[in-house]
C-alpha cells in the first residue's frame, strides 16, 4: 500500500514539475507590416479611426514606441522587411535595396529573385522568388529552429518581397500576389504543389469583385480635413480625374490595379484569415507566427502622396479592418491568446510640389537622366562608354572592368562624377563611399551610410539629397528612400500575450523588434541581430 502511494505522489509531483517547467509561449504571433506607413499617420487620422477599430485598441490596450527609428539607408522595402524580422542591417543581411548591382553578374539582381525555382499557381514567371539572397535568419527561422520546426510560419503580402524576407528560409510558406492573373501564388522553394485551400480562395475572384464594388470613399470627400483638395495635378492619375473611382472596367483585365487601392489590403485581410483557419494556426502547443506586410499603403502613397484623400481613405479602412482582423483572431485563436506587433518597412516624402505650393523647400532629382547625362560626358572625357551602370539606392556603380583594362585610376573618375553630381540643385553631398568615416558627416548620418553597406552589393559613390528633394522618374508622385524623418520615423505598437500596457519616447530602432520577440518567446535572437531587447514592452 505504501508503495501504491509512494508511486502514486511521485507521478504526482512529475507532473506539477513538467507542467510547471513549461515555457509559457503565445499560441501564434502576428507580426504586421504596413508599408509605407509613417508614424505621424497614428495620429494625424486619429481623430477618425474607430473606437472598435484596431488602432486606437492596441494604442489603449497594448504598448506603443512612439520614438522607433530605421537605422540605415537606402529605408526600401526589401530593406525594411528584412531588417523588422532579423535584427540585421544591409551591411549584414546582404538585402542592399530592392535591387542591387552585381559585379560579378553585370546586371542588376532584384532582392529575392531565383531563376531555380518554379511559380506555383500561376504560369507566370512572377513565382521565381525565394529568400536565398537573404544572407541571416530571421526571428521565424529561430521560432522553427527552437521547436525542432514543430512551429508553423507563413508570410503573406501582395509584394514578394513583403512575404518573403519576413518568413525566412525555413518558412512552411511564403505566398504573394501575382498582378497577371489575380491570384495567390508561392514558389517550388516552399512546397511542391499549390495547397487545396489556396486555390479554392483564387477560385473565388474576390478581386473582379472589389472592381464591381469601385473605390467609393469611406466618408464624404469634403469631410477629409486632413487632406489636400482633390485632384491635384501633381497627383497620378490612374483610375482617371475624380474621386470615387468606377473600376469595373478593369474586371478580368488589369489585376495590377487592385493594388493602388485599399482593397489589395482588404485582399492580404481576407487571404491571412483564411491561412490562420485552414492552417490551424495558433491551434497545437508550438508557437506559430503569422508574417502579413500590407502593401496597398504603399502604392496608393506613392501614386497621390500622403496629404491626398486617397491616403486618408486607405488609412481609415486599413484601421477598421484591422480591428476586424484582431476580433476575427479573438474568436479563431483566442482573445490574450497571440501576441502582435504593428510596424512600418519606411515612411515617405511628401511630394515635392506640395511642398513648393505651401513654401516649403523641396525638389526632384531625375537620377535616370542625370545618369545618362554624366555616361557622355565621361566618354568625351576618357573615350569611354558606360563607366557609370547603376545608380541604385541613391549609389553610382562604377565598371570597374572597364576602368581596370584602360588602366583608369577609379579617384580620377569618382572625383570628376562627384564635381558633376554637386551641381545638381537637390544633390547635398557626394562622396566615394569607402571615404564615409573620413568626411565630416553627424554621426546619425554616418551610421546609417555604414549600416547601409554591403561590400559585394553596394556601389562607389555616395549621393545624399536635400531634404524634402527625392529621386524621381516622373513629374507626380512621391517615394522614399533616404536618411530624412519622414522616411525613418515609424510606428512600432505590441499588443496581446506578455505585453505590458503603455509607452516609452525612448529611442529605439527597428533592428529592435526581433530580439524583443525573441526575448518574449525566449528564443535565440536571429543570427545576424544587432538590435538590443525593448525591456519596457514585456510583462
Amino acid at each position: 500500500m505504501k508503495q501504491l502511494l509512494y508511486g502514486f505522489f511521485f507521478c504526482l509531483f512529475t507532473f506539477n514539475t513538467s507542467a510547471q517547467q513549461k515555457i509559457n509561449r503565445p499560441k501564434l504571433v502576428v507580426g504586421i507590416v504596413v508599408d509605407q506607413m509613417r508614424w505621424d499617420f497614428i495620429y494625424r487620422f486619429y481623430e477618425r479611426y474607430k473606437t472598435n477599430g484596431g488602432l486606437k485598441r492596441i494604442l489603449r490596450e497594448g504598448f506603443t514606441c512612439e520614438n522607433t527609428l530605421i537605422p540605415y539607408m537606402p529605408s526600401v522595402t526589401a530593406c525594411g522587411h528584412s531588417c523588422i524580422f532579423s535584427g540585421s542591417v544591409p551591411a549584414i543581411s546582404g538585402i542592399t535595396g530592392n535591387a542591387w548591382w552585381d559585379r560579378q553578374q553585370m546586371r542588376s539582381v532584384y532582392c529575392t529573385e531565383d531563376k531555380s525555382v518554379n511559380t506555383l499557381g500561376s504560369s507566370s514567371r512572377n513565382g521565381q522568388q525565394s529568400p536565398r539572397n537573404l544572407l541571416v535568419t530571421t526571428i521565424c527561422d529561430e521560432l522553427r529552429l527552437a521547436t525542432n520546426f514543430r512551429s508553423k510560419v507563413i508570410g503573406i503580402a501582395l509584394k514578394d518581397r513583403g512575404g518573403i524576407l519576413s518568413a525566412g528560409h525555413s518558412a512552411n510558406a511564403a505566398y504573394w500576389y501575382d498582378n497577371t492573373t489575380g491570384n495567390w501564388i508561392t514558389s517550388s522553394y516552399y512546397m511542391n504543389e499549390l495547397p487545396g485551400w489556396v486555390k479554392q480562395f483564387n477560385d473565388e475572384k474576390w478581386v473582379d469583385k472589389y472592381y464591381a464594388q469601385g473605390w467609393n470613399p469611406l466618408y464624404p470627400v469634403s469631410t477629409y480635413h486632413q487632406s489636400t483638395a482633390d485632384e491635384k495635378p501633381y497627383e497620378g492619375k490612374p483610375f482617371g480625374n475624380k474621386f470615387p473611382y468606377d473600376l469595373k472596367s478593369f474586371i478580368g483585365k488589369d489585376y495590377g490595379k487592385i493594388a493602388t487601392t485599399p482593397m489589395g489590403n482588404s485582399l492580404t485581410f481576407e487571404f491571412s484569415k483564411r491561412a490562420v483557419k485552414e492552417e490551424n494556426l495558433g491551434k497545437d502547443d508550438f508557437t506559430d507566427f503569422l508574417t502579413v506586410s500590407f502593401s496597398s499603403t504603399d502604392y496608393i502613397g506613392h501614386t497621390f502622396g500622403p496629404n491626398s484623400v486617397e491616403a486618408e481613405d486607405g488609412m481609415l479602412r486599413f484601421d477598421a479592418e484591422l480591428g476586424e482582423f484582431m476580433d476575427y483572431l479573438d474568436k479563431i485563436v483566442g482573445k490574450n491568446q497571440y501576441t502582435l506587433f504593428l510596424t512600418a518597412d519606411h515612411g515617405v516624402a511628401h511630394i515635392p510640389e506640395f511642398n513648393l505650393e505651401n513654401k516649403l523647400p523641396g525638389g526632384r532629382v531625375f537620377f535616370g537622366k542625370l545618369t545618362n547625362d554624366l555616361n557622355k560626358k565621361l566618354e568625351e572625357k576618357f573615350n569611354m562608354k558606360s563607366l557609370i551602370l547603376s545608380d541604385d539606392n541613391y549609389q553610382i556603380h562604377l565598371n570597374h572592368h572597364a576602368l581596370d583594362s584602360a588602366r583608369i585610376g577609379k579617384k580620377e573618375v569618382a572625383d570628376f562624377i562627384i564635381r558633376e553630381l554637386l551641381k545638381e540643385q537637390g544633390i547635398d553631398r557626394a562622396f566615394l563611399i569607402e571615404e564615409v568615416n573620413l568626411i565630416h558627416l553627424p554621426e546619425t548620418l554616418r551610421k546609417s551610410l555604414n549600416n547601409g553597406y554591403h561590400p559585394a552589393r553596394s556601389g562607389d559613390i555616395q549621393i545624399i539629397l536635400k531634404p524634402g528633394f527625392m529621386d524621381a522618374i516622373g513629374n507626380y508622385g512621391t517615394t522614399h528612400g533616404l536618411w530624412n524623418p519622414y522616411d525613418t520615423h515609424i510606428p512600432l505598437l505590441w499588443y496581446g500575450w506578455g505585453i505590458k500596457k503603455g509607452f516609452t519616447h525612448r529611442e529605439v530602432y527597428m533592428t529592435d523588434i526581433a530580439p524583443t520577440v525573441a526575448a518574449l518567446l525566449k528564443i535565440q535572437e536571429p543570427n545576424g541581430c544587432i538590435g538590443k531587447v525593448i525591456y519596457e514592452v514585456i510583462k
